[in-house]
């Protein structure tokens, strides 16, 4: 949070700096909207608020809200909201007052953009105004998606609503007791806007290297080369492109079409798959998946060498890249929080037992399989996806040249503070997390080992798994709906990419391509262990009318008789959701003031 203020701070002040009568413009200090006419520092500052206030966490915070995982931090507000805490006054998952105000300053921005002087030569200019509203419209269309997401529900009058849909800025005179429109108006004006980023903006931000390359609008405008590298050229890389835009797209249609909306959304699954595609084609379908995607967090290689705004085969969108050592970086902050106490971590997030049975053995067959899967629950992790590796750290496990003891051992060789429950920064499940972090960095205040690290905003595997999951809703799992692969390919591909089921063709999977109820929970799981820790889980459980309280469990490991280890279940966090959940809430204090303003069911 201190980093958000910090860079809204930053983006604000270096928009204003340019202004030599900065502190002496007037009587009061007041600039008005008039001013950003012959300004464009100060004027791309309404822009930079949106940017800065991206509605991103650059850390795995919500799924300790989950049956995914839990925290060994006792203050937070997200695992006091799974104990019962929950209410429309007290909403951790809240993203009404940062959303609106966003907008309040997209929309004043799109009031003013094409008044603005941006380049003194004309068909620049032009450009910019493209460009620039191009990034409104999206970045507008996201912050309603994430209001949609958090606040959107049916009512007590059966009326699926989103939120008011608000496209002009707003003053003192405005009408500000506004009801909520319709779930489905939202998706559509959402869309729209969208539409009209993805006709603005370029694919992505790359230079060209003759007139000849310039897009036919500009090229009848009589436009140059410069001018167009100096718009839409690789200096933007970072700033929301066309692709961005067609994800964000994805996003929203699958939201629409998911089970707890798609009643009275407006869009079908069939819609879903189909937006989805669009981004997927851009790299080839299925051929196009990130050999290493799943691991992008440890690909130490690309981390490192990365150049300023590019991306790797695996991401659509990301933060800035940083390896700083400040409590607010990102640079080690994630090692600090999360590593074990002997490795001198926090230990914070803990994944669950519930997490860890999801990932299946390595021949494909969940565990709960008796007769194929092969699984032995006293040596529970022995031939298992090797995803559960590369995301958990276990019993036994070996990171950082060390072997992670998370049992009550009777011997003190092997008691460590990693031990179950052991310290206040120990394990509350058996378990620590692995995925996000790099092995390399050391978190001991006296040999401090920041590596780079960069938010990942949007990943083609969220994309991938969002296409299988509406395709075969719409289709079935191997029907295509006129595109070129099927929920089927995309699930066996991502498989294989995790080492799941290479060595007897998934036979797992071969066994169920023909169940739709079937390859709707495989989906599910893999969409459930590709993302984990990624924010994802609350948000999906919601959509998908899962279970909210699945207790969330552990595993106590104990000595056995002679070298044999004895692994008992425990229960760690009994959650306490209320079955109005499944929709947030709109925040207390708006219905207070706002009497147009409809309450979700239950709230």
């Amino acid at each position: 949070m201190k980093l958000k203020y910090i860079l809204i701070s930053t983006v604000l002040l270096t928009s204003l700096s340019a202004c030599e009568d900065m502190f002496e413009p007037a009587q009061e200090n007041i600039r008005d909207v008039e001013q950003m006419f012959s300004d464009p520092n100060y004027a791309s500052g309404l822009l930079g608020y949106g940017y800065a206030m991206l509605p991103y966490d650059n850390s795995s915070v919500s799924d300790v809200a989950t049956d995914d995982a839990v925290t060994n931090d006792l203050t937070s507000t997200y695992s006091q909201m799974a104990l019962g805490s929950w209410s429309s006054s007290n909403n951790p998952m809240e993203q009404w007052q940062a959303r609106k105000a966003t907008i309040q300053y997209i929309n004043t921005f799109l009031s003013i953009v094409d008044r603005v002087s941006w380049s003194s030569t004309e068909t620049t200019n032009k450009m910019f105004i493209d460009k620039l509203s191009g990034e409104a419209y999206a970045l507008r269309a996201l912050n309603y998606f994430y209001l949609l997401q958090a606040h959107a529900g049916w009512t007590e009058d059966g009326q699926l609503l989103g939120v008011p849909m608000v496209f002009e800025p707003e003053d003192m005179n405005s009408d500000f007791n506004l009801p909520r429109n319709e779930f489905s108006e939202c998706v559509k004006f959402i869309f729209e806007d969208l539409d009209r980023a993805i006709d603005l903006l370029p694919l992505d931000f790359s230079n060209i290297s003759s007139n000849a390359e310039l897009p036919s609008k500009y090229q009848q405008i009589g436009a140059e080369m410069g001018g167009y590298n100096l718009v839409f050229g690789t200096y933007q890389r970072g700033r929301i492109s066309g692709r961005i835009a067609e994800a964000i797209k994805a996003q929203v249609a699958l939201l629409a079409a998911s089970p707890a909306y798609r009643e009275a959304s407006g869009v079908t699954s069939e819609t879903a798959a189909n937006y989805a595609a669009i981004v997927l084609n851009r790299i080839g379908g299925v051929n196009g998946i990130d050999p290493r995607g799943n691991t992008w967090y440890m690909n130490t290689d690309e981390l490192d060498n990365m150049g300023s705004g590019s991306v790797t085969a695996e991401i659509i969108w990301r933060g800035n890249r940083t390896n700083g050592d400040a409590d607010w970086d990102m640079g080690i902050t994630q090692e600090k929080n999360n590593f074990p106490p002997t490795l001198y971590g926090s230990g914070r997030i803990n994944p669950t037992q519930n997490l860890v049975d999801a990932f299946p053995m390595a021949n494909g067959y969940p565990i709960s399989d008796a007769v194929n899967s092969g699984y032995d629950a006293s040596n529970p992790y022995v031939n298992r996806d090797p995803r559960l590796t590369d995301y958990v750290l276990y019993n036994g496990s070996t990171y950082k040249g060390k072997t992670i003891i998370t049992g009550l051992y009777a011997d003190s060789e092997n008691k460590t503070d990693d031990g179950l429950n052991k310290i206040g920064t120990s394990t509350r499940t058996g378990y620590y997390l692995r995925k996000l972090l790099r092995e390399d960095c050391n978190p001991n205040p006296s040999a401090l080992n920041p590596k780079y690290h960069f938010p990942v905003r949007i990943r083609y595997t969220e994309i991938f798994l969002a296409y299988a999951e509406a395709a075969n809703d719409a289709w079935g799992p191997t029907g295509t709906g006129g595109n070129a692969y099927s929920a089927y390919d995309v699930v066996k591909a991502l498989r294989s990419r995790g080492g799941v089921g290479t060595d007897n063709g998934d036979a797992y999977l071969e066994s169920i391509k023909n169940d739709v109820a079937k390859m709707t929970d495989l989906i599910r799981n893999e969409r459930r262990i590709e993302l984990c820790f990624e924010n994802k889980r609350f948000w999906d459980i919601r959509r998908w009318n899962l279970p909210l309280n699945e207790t969330a469990r552990g595993i106590r490991i104990e000595q056995a008789t002679g070298n044999s280890l004895k692994y008992t279940e425990i229960d760690v966090e009994i959650r306490n959701y209320q079955d109005y959940m499944y929709h947030g809430p709109i925040p207390y204090s708006e219905t207070l003031k706002w009497r147009n303003l409809q309450q979700n069911k239950g709230w």
